[in-house]
């Protein structure tokens, strides 16, 4: 948020915010609680949507998600506390939607166990050599721009277990490789960004798929289930990865990306702005016993794929010999718990790939283990996102009953066009 325009903007929306606050507090002093259960008069209106779009629309303005989901989660606990300060503070902390009790959840929970192995895992890929020998098997084959950036998005398809993982991997892995063919950094970035999260979107065995089946509170369906029946009316992913194939093949830039590419390729400048991350970081890090093969990066991913399969397939009652799902693949899928079974698998994944590790002699027993706070330190940003999220989600779904808005918002528009077309 450094150009005046964006701060003036956002200091305008944040008064606007807070004028509509007080115009509600007031209004709404005496109002009747309308929603059977729930602790505030704001259940169950338009107002129950309101810490979402203060969220959504400070993060628009300022590229800047902590602080608005932050601010986001502090105007739920707001309206669910009636303006009481001391209240609102412990509807945030450690009220029945707060931040404590959504961490403390055991779904969400396993997805930040999940989370972190993932970080772990990371780097001590890069610690092994595993980047970088997969880094020089790909300068050898990948022969030209368009060769270097659908190479890019193979890797991050292969690697869909989470956005997070696929984009901190993908892009240790291929700086280089696509530096030796100019391609800008922000063509880079594009091609991980618009790969990582669509792919994690559509594939039912990821972090995303944890988080978003999460939500699912229907006794007819799973979350899992309903998700993979979700993937083919997923066109926003399915048409995003089409995007990359059809730019990257016809050669096709505009707008500021045509700027960067051809400051890449004439001027050899792979950044154009001023700002210049990782300048001088495109060497990959060697494996402490100089030994590293492809392998070392490949056989990892599909050990922890293979894994979460299992993890996932094992909470869903597939090894029940007493359970309605024993040895049924799809109803035991269909049947997971996402978090629990992710957080199994990425453990049994990272046992794995310690004592592979070791047995190859690419690390060190001690070098190994540095690679659990750094890859902690890694995920904070994704756990930070997270857990306000689900903050903002408990508050709002939970706290203030936004689902009885939209249903009865929703009915009420059905029914008149139904009377609309007799």
């Amino acid at each position: 948020m450094e150009k005046k325009s964006t701060k003036i903007a956002y200091f305008v929306a944040l008064g606007i915010f807070v004028v509509l606050l007080v115009i509600l507090g007031i209004t709404y002093k005496d109002a009747p609680i309308i929603v059977e259960d729930a602790t505030t008069p704001f259940a169950g209106t338009f107002w129950s949507l309101l810490p979402p779009i203060v969220a959504i629309v400070l993060a628009l303005i300022s590229k800047e998600v902590y602080s608005s989901l932050f601010l986001g989660c502090l105007v739920g606990a707001l309206l669910v506390s009636n303006y009481h300060p001391w209240e609102t503070l412990v509807q945030l902390v450690e009220g029945d939607n707060g931040i404590v009790t959504t961490v403390a959840d055991t779904g969400n929970i396993a997805i930040i166990v999940f989370l972190v192995v993932l970080g772990i895992m990371v780097d001590l890929m890069n610690k092994t050599g595993g980047s970088e020998a997969f880094g020089r098997w790909a300068k050898k084959t990948v022969k030209s721009r368009a060769g270097a950036q659908l190479m890019t998005m193979l890797l991050g398809v292969l690697i869909f277990i989470d956005d997070y993982f696929n984009c901190l991997t993908v892009g240790a892995v291929m700086r280089p490789v696509t530096e030796s063919h100019h391609i800008s950094r922000a063509k880079l970035a594009y091609i991980i960004d618009s790969t990582a999260a669509p792919v994690c979107m559509i594939a039912p065995v990821s972090s995303w798929a944890a988080a978003v089946s999460g939500y699912v509170n229907s006794d007819n369906v799973s979350g899992i289930e309903m998700f993979i029946k979700q993937i083919p009316w997923n066109y926003y992913c399915l048409l995003t990865l089409l995007m990359i194939v059809v730019i990257s093949l016809l050669n096709i830039d505009y707008g500021s990306m045509l700027t960067h590419e051809y400051n890449a390729q004439v001027k050899d400048d792979l950044f154009t702005t001023p700002e210049r991350p990782f300048a001088g970081a495109d060497d990959y890090e060697t494996g402490t016993k100089g030994k590293s093969s492809v392998l070392d990066l490949i056989l990892p991913v599909v050990v922890l794929i293979a894994c979460c399969v299992i993890g996932l397939i094992y909470t869903g009652g597939f090894f029940d010999a007493e359970g309605e799902t024993y040895h049924n693949f799809m109803e035991a899928f269909s049947n997971a718990s996402s978090g629990q079974g992710l957080a199994i698998g990425s453990m049994l994944s990272l046992v794995f790939a310690f004592v592979y590790y070791w047995l190859r002699g690419a690390v060190g027993f001690e070098k190994s283990f540095e690679s659990v706070p750094n890859g902690f330190i890694q995920m904070i940003s994704p756990i930070l996102i997270l857990t306000f999220a689900w903050t903002l989600c408990g508050l709002t779904r939970y706290g203030m009953y936004s689902a009885d808005f939209v249903v009865n918002a929703m009915s009420g528009a059905g029914a008149g066009r139904h009377r609309r077309q007799r």
